[in-house]
This record gives structure tokens, C-alpha cells and sequence, in this order.
């Protein structure tokens, strides 16, 4: 079955629908608890990051992808992908890879010198997902967060 499908910029009216998938993606990585963000909060902190979202034909959001700049002290100016995640019914279509495509686009077009983002360790369609695509998963480094 094909799914008709656009890629486009994410805007204020999505932060709703980003959010539940946000929620479907925490309860995916088995965290559901850890998601403390609100809409609200999206809305004051929005340009802190930017979001594309994958819509369906009927309007309903089908996946997103959420990045921001960052800097790397060993390259200079990079993007940071926070979060790609496709809802599980409209995976194998290529739509996380179209998202991701246009989220590597974006920072070659803003001469970024490096995207990263990470992945769990068990989750292993995502990690040959992201080797098909050449990149490099680095089991060195450990992540260190302070709340």
C-alpha cells in the first residue's frame, strides 16, 4: 500500500501532534515517564529548535524529526538531531529516511560540519538503518545528563 505523504516545516499548529508522538516514541523506548515536556512549553521555548513533520494526504501527522544547532569543539557549527521517530503502522515507506534527508539537507545547506544523534543499543533496525546510511556509531562514549 503507498502512502501519499509530504515532508514540510513544522509550525506552532503541530506542537500538539509532535507531543503525542513524542509520548508514542518514549513509550517505544520504554521511558514514557521521562516525558515531562507541554505544549505549552514548545510554544515559549520554539526557537530553540526546529521540527519537520511527515503529513499525510487527510492531514494526519505520521512522523517528525526535531534537530538544533549545536557546537562541537573539535569541528565548529553542527546539527543536533534530537528525535526521528515515524508512527510503527507507516514504517518501512522510507519516511523516516525522506525526514532524515531533508534534516541532512538543511545542514549541509547551513554548512554544518557534523549531524549527530543517538540510538539505543537494543534497538537494532534503527542501528542498521543508520549503517546503511554510512553513519558512524561510536560505543565509546557514554551520556552524561544532569537534572
Amino acid at each position: 500500500m503507498k502512502i501519499n505523504y509530504h515532508i514540510r516545516a513544522a509550525t506552532e499548529k503541530d506542537f500538539p501532534s509532535i507531543l503525542e508522538l513524542i509520548k508514542e516514541l518514549a513509550l517505544f523506548e520504554k521511558a514514557p515517564e521521562k516525558v515531562i515536556n507541554s505544549v505549552e512549553q514548545m510554544q515559549a521555548e520554539q526557537d530553540l529548535f526546529k521540527a519537520l513533520v511527515a503529513e499525510k494526504s487527510d492531514g494526519e501527522i505520521i512522523g517528525f524529526a526535531l534537530y538544533y544547532f549545536v557546537y562541537y569543539t573539535w569541528v565548529g557549527k553542527s546539527l543536533y538531531l534530537d528525535d526521528l521517530y515515524v508512527k510503527e503502522i507507516y514504517r518501512g515507506h522510507k519516511i523516516g529516511s525522506a525526514l532524515l534527508d531533508k534534516v541532512i539537507a538543511f545542514g549541509k545547506a547551513n554548512k554544518c560540519k557534523r549531524i549527530r544523534w543517538q540510538v539505543l543499543d537494543w534497538n537494532k533496525p534503527a542501528i542498521e538503518f543508520y549503517q546503511k546510511l554510512g553513519a558512524n556509531l561510536d560505543g565509546e562514549w557514554i551520556n552524561c545528563d544532569l537534572e
